[in-house]
């Protein structure tokens, strides 16, 4: 849990972040936000050391990039377990993210990215080995993304309104 409450600062600084952390330089967000530069920087440091910014990563088009096939697979562990199971899955090659479900008998939903059929099948394959059922499998076409919008501004000033 955070050591201090989030607050609009805080807020405009993750959805700046998250629209393009790569090229938001702390003098951008500040400009944004109203606030110092230093101001900023200190924020993002409180923000990854809580844990609220976990890290930093590229946002890659699996299909692009020579992997067309992006599978979900949703899996059925024991309720005990399940949160347990998520960094073994994790090393599964091919595997780039698990989410922990907490309702319905489908509990853990991994997606996995490969060139083919051959690649998906081992990843399957894995998931039965951990005593895990593969409840469904769906293939995704496509995959996107935005910024949260309750972190942005002016999309709450709008909301209250």
């Amino acid at each position: 849990m955070a050591d201090e409450e989030i607050d609009d600062v805080d807020r405009a600084i993750l959805y700046a972040l998250q629209e393009d952390a790569r090229n938001m330089s702390s003098g951008d967000i500040a400009e944004r936000t109203g606030t110092s530069d230093s101001t900023v920087r200190k924020r993002i440091q409180r923000l990854e050391s809580d844990g609220i910014i976990k890290g930093y990563s590229a946002s890659v088009d699996y299909q692009k990039s020579g992997y067309p096939l992006r599978m979900l697979l949703y899996c059925t562990a024991s309720i005990p377990e399940r949160g347990e199971l998520i960094p073994e899955i994790m090393e599964i090659d091919g595997v780039v993210s698990v989410q922990e479900l907490v309702t319905g008998e489908q509990n853990l939903l991994v997606t996995a990215v490969g060139e083919s059929d051959s690649d998906i099948t081992p990843v399957a394959q894995a998931l039965l080995d951990m005593g895990l059922t593969v409840a469904d499998e769906v293939l995704v076409r496509s995959h996107e993304t935005t910024p949260f919008g309750r972190f942005d501004k002016d999309d709450r000033s709008a909301d209250d309104g």
